[in-house]
């Protein structure tokens, strides 16, 4: 298999709905994971993707680090985790021993005891294990919505997915200051026009109005003229 490779959309679906079901898919380090490329852990966990992209959490010996889709592979049936052992260090080579000399008449000295040397033997360290940095996770977005709709204008909040305030009413007044505080060209004005359009329409009700009662004043004045 190539562990090059991430997880697909597909793939990604696949260890969320067994997940569900109570198992914890295997899978494989890619080379994007860096030191541990090749290894396997399983995944216990799929956070949310839309607040980090290392949203696959993943069970590699005593650690729980989260990773991205392209830093895991699906791993193939069979796999077990694969350890890389040590080399053993080479063994020193004994030390040369001196020949004895012959010596004609002359007197036999004594060889001076040689002293072996010494081999100093350095433990090699144990490999480090990597261990990926865990980004920590900010707070979520949040979105102030300001709409107008059937000559109402309402104001929500939102962050995340969590609803922080239903959409209310506010004044025209109101949200003509809001969109003040927003220096984007063509907004206020779009605002304008809207108000505009109400002011003129409340107006020619006011007029209509204004028109009946007139009427309905006239009236009642002959029928108190006629008692």
């Amino acid at each position: 298999m190539d562990a090059g490779q991430g997880l697909s959309t597909s793939e990604v679906q696949s260890i969320r709905e067994s997940l569900a079901a109570g198992r914890k898919p295997r899978v494989v380090f890619t080379a994007s994971a860096g030191q541990i490329a090749g290894q396997v852990g399983q995944v216990i966990e799929l956070t949310d993707p839309e607040v980090s992209d290392e949203f696959v959490v993943v069970r590699f010996g005593r650690d729980e680090l989260p990773f991205s889709p392209a830093d895991l592979a699906v791993a193939p049936k069979g796999v077990t985790r694969r350890v890389v052992e040590p080399k053993p260090e080479p063994e020193p080579e004994p030390p040369a021993v001196a020949e004895p000399e012959f010596v004609l008449d002359t007197p036999r000295v004594p060889a001076q005891r040689q002293e072996e040397p010494k081999v100093e033997q350095t433990e090699k360290p144990p490999a480090r294990r990597a261990v990926k940095a865990v980004k920590p996770k900010g707070p979520a977005g949040l979105t102030v919505t300001l709409a107008y709709a059937d000559g109402e204008w309402t104001v929500a909040a939102q962050q995340g997915s969590k609803a922080l305030a239903k959409p209310y009413v506010v004044k025209p007044a109101e949200a003509l200051k809001m969109v003040g505080l927003v220096d984007v060209p063509g907004v206020q004005e779009a605002v304008e026009q809207i108000l505009g359009t109400e002011r003129a329409e409340a107006e020619q009700q006011a007029e209509k109005l204004r028109a009946e009662l007139a009427e309905i004043e006239a009236r009642l004045a002959e029928l108190r003229e006629a008692r």
